[in-house]
């Protein structure tokens, strides 16, 4: 391999294809209840329990990963005379891609003949995936670390996240919701739309009422964005409401299908902000796609 890619959990990929892949993942941690736990496994972890909890009085913290833990994994591949290709969460809701660069910085000084390129991927669970699976295609095909991060870097702002929640609170509490003034009443079963705003940012820029009318409206922004479906995976994640998620793939499948649809339970740390029952689209459209 030409170079390392690396990641971190909240890209959301089953580990079987980071495995069959070569993908490096860098868990992120968060405690229940004051006990702490690692996501090794995005597919292992207990979705049903986890988000169940979070409608009664459990305490969900998470922190941001810190330089040296993105030292300790990614040493290794320097010392094995590798390059370095790191897709990270966005920076719009986190301060981890921040200890990335510090990181980048302190094995640089030890490792000066190596080369280290950090994307920022503006985005969380398979908005951040879809761009490491993009980053293995492009190594496969015999692209270099620079023609692929420089690759990722314009493909990221074409890559539009969309999703809704049961209930803001999560968001709000967490401080991860730009427009936090923009809150709907859970009362009158409004539902928020949100997005990735073209900084990384959640913001919400639509209320729709149920449920059911929400995952219409999701499936008709994607109809109205998409550029080239057939060429395209497309993303789908959800907490704990399959279903949902199914029915969603359903409806892009009849409007414009895309060449795959992955569909993943959202990974804990990122899904913590968005509470049971948050569904999630991610595909691509034009480059303004993210000013919709």
């Amino acid at each position: 391999m030409s170079f390392a890619i690396f990641t971190d959990t909240s890209a959301n990929l089953p580990t079987p294809e980071t495995v069959r892949l070569g993908i490096s993942v860098v868990p992120l941690s968060y405690s229940v209840d004051g006990v702490e736990h690692e996501c090794l496994d995005t597919e292992a972890f207990q979705a049903a329990d986890y988000y169940e909890s979070m409608k009664g009085s459990t305490v969900i913290k998470t922190s941001q990963v810190n330089p040296q833990k993105y030292m300790d994994y990614m040493e290794s591949a320097l010392q094995e005379g590798k390059d370095i290709l790191f897709v990270g969460m966005s920076s719009g809701i986190s301060g981890s891609f921040g200890s990335a660069k510090i990181a980048r910085e302190q094995l640089l000084e030890d490792y000066p003949e190596r080369s280290i390129r950090l994307v920022d991927s503006l985005g969380a669970s398979l908005g951040e995936g879809l761009l490491v699976l993009k980053a293995s295609t492009c190594r496969e095909s015999g692209m270099s670390l620079d023609e692929t991060a420089d690759y990722l870097e314009e493909a990221k702002a074409n890559l539009y996240q969309l999703f809704t929640v049961d209930n803001l609170m999560h968001l709000r509490k967490g401080g991860r919701l730009s427009n936090a003034a923009a809150i709907v009443g859970s009362l009158l079963n409004i539902k928020p739309l949100l997005k990735g705003n073209e900084n990384g940012q959640i913001v919400s820029f639509e209320k729709v009422r149920g449920r059911k009318a929400v995952i219409h409206e999701i499936a008709k922004h994607y109809n109205q964005l998409v550029v080239k479906a057939e060429e395209q995976i497309v993303g789908i994640s959800h907490c704990h409401c399959l279903e949902d998620a199914e029915k969603l793939a359903d409806l892009i499948r009849q409007t414009n299908p895309p060449k795959e649809i992955i569909i993943v339970e959202h990974e804990p740390v990122t899904g913590s902000y968005l509470g049971p029952g948050a569904l999630a689209l991610y595909f691509g459209g034009d480059k303004e796609v993210r000013l919709h």
